[in-house]
């Protein structure tokens, strides 16, 4: 994970000042646990989770108040100040800010999205297929959401194929037993030639 920290630090910024970072997946892939971890490998990046933007009334239709939110603010290099959603209460909260830090982190589903894309200087895939994602969601979250994954899922069958990620992923993450490997991506702009492996698992191939 710090050998794939330091590669993103690398990178050209992407968003004024900022090495914007996605992490794509299926709900249910591990994006936000693996988006923690190297978050701390980054010495704290900021993470700005998509569940924040989205809404139960807009799956998927959250890049206008994304851009006008978040990325715009960064890109001029100023804080970043966005209302997160409260789910069980069905509303925005109160303002949080985003600093421009030197990589900030933007995890799940539709990160990767064709508007997003532009300002991203990486962009990772948690590489689970989609049924395993979606039992592991379920299981997590329980019986009591059962109807909203019903919805869930079909809404994000339409996103992804009408705007999938995967084939422009920089790096595919696979978890391990123990910890994580890095494979590359249909699209290994910026990273190709690296060799970023983590956990006990074959040597990444690029």
């Amino acid at each position: 994970m710090d050998q794939l920290a330091a590669r993103l630090r690398r990178l050209p910024p992407s968003c004024g000042p900022v090495r914007l970072v996605g992490v794509d997946g299926h709900a249910g892939s591990g994006k936000s646990t693996f988006a923690a971890l190297l978050a701390e490998a980054l010495g704290g990046a900021p993470v700005l989770h998509l569940d924040d933007i989205a809404s139960h009334t807009e799956l998927f239709a959250w890049t206008e108040r994304l851009r006008a939110q978040v990325i715009e603010p960064l890109r001029r290099g100023e804080t970043a100040r966005y209302t997160p959603y409260d789910w069980p209460a069905r509303r925005f909260g109160p303002a949080r800010s985003l600093p421009p830090a030197p990589v900030v982190l933007v995890e799940g589903v539709g990160a990767g999205r064709r508007e997003l894309r532009p300002g991203l200087a990486c962009l990772l895939w948690m590489e689970l297929s989609a049924e395993e994602s979606w039992a592991r969601g379920r299981a997590r979250d329980g019986e009591e959401q059962r109807e909203f994954w019903d919805g869930w899922v079909e809404a994000e069958r339409r996103h992804f194929a009408a705007d999938p990620s995967r084939p422009h992923a920089d790096l595919l993450v696979r978890q391990l037993r123990r910890g994580y490997v890095m494979l590359p991506g249909p699209s290994a702009a910026g990273t190709q030639g690296e060799d970023v492996t983590q956990g006990d698992g074959p040597p990444a191939m690029w």
